[in-house]
């Protein structure tokens, strides 16, 4: 049966944070703080994103950071063509993002299980050798963003509290259309052969192609966050594209909880500020992320997402979903 189409608590808990989050960023001087910002936001559309294929579909893929890489060369390369306009730069990374996933994907969902793990691992890895391999545009120590994206006029995303805003409507936005995605009879069907692939094949439905449309959509609104990256840190590199920054974002799915579309974004605030934290304090944080994780497994099964939310707000959730 369908899920029902209205938002539940967590989703309007979390838009009305964002909305706040928003309210707040011109009342902080200090860029610092409007940049950490940006970047909580940046890695949550890209963790969300992810979500899409790790909780719903059932996909663990180790390969998004190729596709948040694409976003970020989009952004650092389109520039020296004189293309600075965010209404191009943002549909040409998404476009050639999905163009991407639809030839890796093609392949992959082919697979299922530790094979798709490492299919996926391994078309990312081809991405990240070949940034490595451009000469001309730095190769592995990567190159200056030569300018940054215009929105209208002369803003630009080279203003902190501008990036804030622009990726926080954007996390926004692509969580509200994930969140109806995710509800529609495409949606359900996602979730159907994720749990029951056999029995969804005698219906008549194939799963292939409903995920193969998943797969571009995730990777393609993944590739908007690298658009957000390269601005934020002013560089365009190639390793944003190393399968670290795939292991980073399945770790703050995991941390928020999956098939939730909200824990993510909660995982991705969390680990930024944990990370800006612990590294002022130890040169071995990743040390104590990792020790986070497993307190998470061991002590919260619904993650930041239920320990925050409540169990009353899971419960009011359609079967196999928490949104």
């Amino acid at each position: 049966m369908m899920a029902p189409h209205r938002p539940a608590l967590g989703f309007k808990l979390i838009l009305g944070t964002l909305l706040l989050a928003a309210l707040i960023v011109p009342l902080l001087d200090e860029p610092y703080y409007t940049k950490l910002i940006a970047r909580m936001a940046i890695l949550a559309i890209a963790a969300m994103t992810l979500d899409l294929l790790v909780g719903y579909a059932g996909l663990v893929s180790f390969g998004h950071a190729a596709f948040f890489g694409l976003g970020v060369y989009t952004a650092g390369l389109l520039p020296m063509l004189g293309i600075q306009q965010a209404i191009i730069i943002f549909p040409a990374a998404a476009l050639i993002a999905g163009l991407f996933a639809l030839i890796s994907g093609a392949v992959s969902l082919r697979a299922s299980g530790l094979y798709f793990i490492f299919i996926t691992l391994a078309f990312s890895q081809m991405v990240f050798y070949v940034g490595q391999g451009l000469r001309m545009f730095g190769g592995d120590d990567g190159f200056q963003l030569k300018a940054p994206t215009l929105l209208i006029g002369n803003v630009s995303l080279g203003n902190p509290v501008v990036l804030a805003y622009t990726m926080i409507g954007a996390l926004v936005l692509l969580t509200w259309v994930s969140h109806r995605l995710t509800r529609s009879r495409f949606g359900q069907t996602i979730l159907a052969a994720r749990d029951n692939e056999s029995k969804l094949s005698a219906l008549g439905l194939a799963p292939y192609p409903h995920r193969l449309v998943l797969y571009v959509i995730a990777c393609s609104m993944c590739s908007v966050a690298g658009v957000g990256f390269a601005n934020l840190m002013e560089y365009v590199s190639p390793s944003t594209m190393s399968w670290v920054v795939s292991g980073e974002l399945l770790f703050m799915v995991i941390l928020g909880s999956a098939a939730t579309l909200i824990g993510p974004i909660l995982g991705a605030v969390v680990f930024v500020g944990l990370e800006q934290v612990l590294s002022e304090w130890t040169e071995h944080w990743m040390f104590w992320l990792g020790a986070l994780l497993v307190l998470r497994v061991l002590l919260l099964k619904d993650g930041l997402y239920g320990l925050l939310l409540g169990k009353w707000a899971l419960r009011r959730q359609p079967s196999g979903s928490h949104q």
